[in-house]
């Protein structure tokens, strides 16, 4: 049974033949260039990854660095052990082309977390090279599930409950879709941040995951996050009505990376995370 209570919550002639001629292949080219883009599959950058993870051992003081196996491939968490009472486990999941101790956003919520009984680990999830774009990503969503499963089994070993998944801007889009379709993932509860919607691509469009969604779900942005978020705050909370336990918060002040309103990020998802948690 969840541990989780409900939370009900607060976005002419030759002429024309020519153009019709002109019409048709530029609707042709345009379908030529979506199948040769949707036909071509992208994985994860393993070399950037492992850049990533370098860079990390190199400066990590807090939690520890623990390689995970998803499917053979390998891949780098955090684990942050609780401090104080347990009251459960976090899976973190960082935004576009990152890594899991990003100093925005995730880093503050890896250490703030777990100094408040929450044990914190953070996935590295998989990225592309910086010159693409956020619609390739689409192409990397095959790769989520087996590293959120591995996340999940990896906190209920250490007999953690209940379990809530963490994520920031493509690291939101990659969870929920993830959630929308996966019902029995072990996953309690959903803490989105930074959450898009209205993509001409509907895989990464957090308004369709949504819609299929019955867990918690936190739907948190900044007064000055980008357009893409804060213009779809309407659109995202339409597409949840149908979960009572759905709520939305923007943090006033802040933009997409909570720079400077870290406190304030870490307090409304311990707040929420508390007054949800069954006692």
């Amino acid at each position: 049974m969840s541990t989780w209570s409900r939370y009900e919550g607060r976005r002419l002639g030759g002429a024309r033949r020519r153009q019709g001629l002109r019409a048709s292949l530029g609707a042709w080219a345009l379908l030529a260039v979506s199948v040769a883009w949707t036909s071509h599959t992208l994985a994860s950058d393993i070399a950037k990854e492992q850049r990533w993870a370098e860079q990390i051992e190199a400066g990590l003081f807090e939690g520890k660095m623990l390689w995970l196996d998803a499917a053979g491939q390998r891949f780098l968490s955090i684990l942050t052990p609780a401090t104080g009472e347990p009251r459960g486990g976090v899976l973190l999941m960082h935004g576009i082309g990152v890594h899991p101790d990003w100093p925005t956003v995730i880093n503050p919520l890896r250490i703030g977390l777990a100094a408040q009984g929450w044990t914190t680990l953070s996935l590295q999830m998989p990225i592309l090279g910086n010159e693409r774009l956020a619609r390739d990503y689409v192409s990397l969503l095959a790769e989520v599930p087996a590293r959120i499963e591995t996340g999940v089994a990896t906190l209920e070993s250490l007999g953690l409950e209940p379990i809530v998944a963490v994520a920031h801007s493509m690291g939101s889009a990659m969870t929920s879709h993830y959630l929308a379709h996966h019902a029995a993932s072990g996953i309690e509860a959903f803490v989105g941040i930074g959450m898009g919607a209205d993509r001409p691509y509907p895989e990464l469009d957090n308004a369709v995951s949504l819609r299929a969604l019955a867990l918690p779900v936190l739907d948190l942005y900044g007064e000055h996050d980008l357009e893409s978020v804060v213009t779809t705050a309407q659109a995202r909370a339409a597409a949840a009505a149908d979960n009572d336990r759905y709520a939305q918060v923007e943090v006033a002040g802040a933009d997409h990376f909570f720079d400077g309103f870290e406190v304030e990020l870490l307090d409304v998802v311990l707040t929420w995370l508390e007054r949800n948690r069954g006692r």
